[in-house]
Order: structure tokens, then C-alpha cells, then sequence
């Protein structure tokens, strides 16, 4: 098997989280500034796929608790398929798919409290945390 990154697409930060080989763990990895250029974003989202290994990535898809569409999550679609289009321009054989990332940053926020991180540093890694929350349960359905 191969790794796969979780990749949370946030207005202001994007979180990363990576998988075991064994596609069996899913751990926060890393997040990325945004700068307003998806160029550059999505170029360190590539660097993250050759540092890690990871043959596929797997996107939140920001629904609205009711599981309709809004504008977030239309804008999580583009992005996805500008990166894809990055991806297959560069010729790079990558899966990329979107998973319902509903309450994944409640959850994310809930298991930094848990662990006994304060609250004002949750900001520092909740998106990477919410980006392992959303992998993890893509490993889990398996």
C-alpha cells in the first residue's frame, strides 16, 4: 500500500495530514499559510506529495450540516480541480478525491482539548488536525 495525504482547505490555512503505509493511521503533518496565490499553495501541496511518498490525496468537501452544497463548498470543488489540472499538466498520476469534512474541525478541536493543548494554540494545528480527522475517516470506510 501507499500513503495518502488529507488535505483541508481552509479560507485562511491549508491542513495536512498523512497516512501510514499501511493506510491504517492518519496523523497531522503540516499547515500551509495561505498567501491569495494557489500557484505557489498548490506547489507546496506537490512538494508535500514527493516528501511524503503520497500517491493519492483525499479533500474535505466543506457541506453545510443539512449536506447541501454553498459557496464553500463550490469554491473547495474549483480549487480541487485546478489542482488536478496542476497535477496532470505536470504528469503526475495522483487520485484526488472529496470527502465529506462536515463537523471535522468541531472534532479536531474537541481532541486538542482532550489532549490538554490550550485553546489559543489550537489555532496553530487544528487544520492539520482537522485535515487527519477527515483521512482518518476515509481509511476507516476503507
Amino acid at each position: 500500500m501507499t500513503r495518502v495525504l488529507g488535505v483541508d482547505l481552509g479560507a485562511r490555512r491549508i491542513g495536512v495530514a498523512i497516512c501510514d503505509d499501511g493506510r491504517v493511521l492518519a496523523t497531522p503533518y503540516e499547515t500551509v499559510a495561505r498567501c491569495g496565490n494557489r500557484t505557489v499553495e498548490h506547489g507546496r501541496i506537490l512538494e508535500l506529495l514527493d516528501e511524503t511518498g503520497a500517491t493519492a490525496v483525499v479533500v474535505g468537501l466543506p457541506l453545510s450540516l443539512d449536506g447541501s452544497e454553498n459557496d464553500a463548498t463550490r469554491s473547495a470543488r474549483s480549487e480541487v480541480r485546478g489542482l488536478q489540472k496542476r497535477l496532470r499538466r505536470e504528469g503526475r498520476s495522483v487520485a484526488v478525491e472529496m470527502i465529506d469534512e462536515r463537523l471535522t474541525t468541531v472534532t479536531a478541536h474537541h481532541q486538542l482539548h482532550s489532549a490538554g493543548l490550550a485553546s489559543r494554540k489550537h489555532r496553530e494545528v487544528v487544520d492539520a488536525t482537522a485535515a487527519a480527522v477527515l483521512l482518518q475517516t476515509w481509511l476507516d470506510r476503507g
